[in-house]
């Protein structure tokens, strides 16, 4: 079967330890790991403000993860959110080849500024 692109975003509940954290979020990637799946990057982007309540909750903290795996994967990693009470919300979506393109721009840093092309001829 062929290897597709994913990015998955989950949130766990503001209210846990930083430890309970590190171990929901590697337990996360161990499912990933475990079913042959390639991480290709990984964010924590901390606790930010929710768009509206969760479970009475204002605030939780974000991870984020993209990944190549088999689509069957997706289905045993989303199982698991659901079970992990800790998981307020999740997303994982297929990325195409302009995703793709997009987030290895973004880890080197190219997004957001402006090309040398154009600096050089402001000046």
């Amino acid at each position: 079967m062929e290897l597709r692109n994913y990015e998955t975003v989950f949130i766990l509940t503001p209210v846990l330890s930083e430890q309970q954290t590190k171990d929901a979020v590697e337990k996360f990637k161990k499912i990933l790991t475990d079913n042959n799946a390639e991480i290709v990057n990984e964010e924590a982007w901390g606790i930010r403000k929710l768009a509206y309540p969760i479970q009475n909750k204002q605030t939780g903290y974000y991870y984020i993860v993209e990944f190549k795996a088999e689509g069957t994967l997706v289905a045993k990693l989303e199982l698991e959110y659901k079970r992990d009470e800790k998981v307020i919300r999740f997303l994982t979506t297929v990325l195409d080849k302009h995703a793709v393109a997009y987030n290895e721009r973004k880890q080197k840093g190219l997004v957001g500024k402006k090309p040398v092309a154009a600096e050089a001829k402001a000046e």
